[in-house]
């Protein structure tokens, strides 16, 4: 049934963001946060939305997808991930917020084809959901958007408590993780919210993978437009000098860093 199948609004062939290599990023529509930052607003709503351009051209934003149609249309770039290291994201929107049944028996799908999997996430879930597909994802792309716990119900919508039980809860269990920090100017970006990052993970013993700073971006402002909702996306991009400097911050307290996804 079309109710048990989450929206998806994208699938995006040969990217080379969202994880290692050559990837085809699927991605989820709905979430359950309220970034004020957000550059994909048409991945918030859980339903099907209309985007009118400048022309006036509509494009209806959400369809459903079985998993064998998403398995047919990623095994065509199969010979891409394996020589490139690469692999499938399942994105958002939230993919955590989704039908685990359908996330659970896409994962595993993908995994007879040797396709190796990727979850972008917010980490605002429950337990339970983790708990579900934690021991298939070889990989967690996990987005700490602010560490500050009332900067982030300000700016996120939620407070971000959950959020870093189920990073603490994925690191004991030895997952792979890749930290992905969102820097915004005026807002974190600086060495002294790199500091405090090193100090909250080495403080709770949290393992990871890497840290990928992501530089925030106006590139949907737009799309607010297209969707006409009233654009939040009203913040500044971070300096080329302050991302470098956070990056070699983080690199002499023994994390790889990368600046971009």
């Amino acid at each position: 049934m079309e109710s048990k199948k989450p929206l998806i609004f994208n699938v995006q062939r040969f990217s080379t963001h969202d994880g290692p290599g050559i990837r085809t990023t699927i991605f989820f529509k709905g979430c359950p946060l309220n970034c004020l930052r957000c550059h994909n607003p048409e991945s918030q709503s859980f339903k099907k939305e209309t985007m009118i351009d400048e022309n006036g051209n509509k494009t209806i934003v959400g369809d459903y997808y079985t998993v064998e149609k998403l398995v047919d249309i990623v095994k065509k770039d199969q010979l891409y991930y394996d020589n490139s290291g690469g692999g499938v994201t399942l994105s958002g929107g939230e993919v955590m917020a989704m039908n685990m049944e359908y996330i659970k028996d896409l994962i595993m799908n993908f995994h007879k084809w040797g396709i190796e999997v990727a979850i972008d996430t917010s980490g605002f879930t429950d337990r339970k959901n983790i708990e579900k597909i934690a021991p298939y994802v070889d990989l967690w792309l996990y987005d700490l958007k602010l560490l500050d716990d009332k900067d982030h119900q300000e700016y996120i919508g939620v407070s971000n408590k959950i959020i870093l039980e189920n990073l603490k809860y994925l690191s004991e269990i030895n997952a792979k993780i890749n930290l992905r920090l969102l820097v915004t100017g005026g807002l974190n970006d600086s060495v002294a919210y790199a500091e405090e990052i090193n100090q909250y993970l080495k403080s709770e013993k949290i393992s990871i993978n890497q840290i990928d700073i992501l530089p925030y971006h106006n590139f949907g402002r737009n799309k607010y437009k297209q969707l006409d909702r009233k654009c939040t996306q009203n913040f500044e991009e971070p300096s080329d000098d302050i991302l470098e400097s956070m990056k070699e911050y983080l690199e002499s307290n023994n994390f790889r860093v990368s600046i971009g996804g």
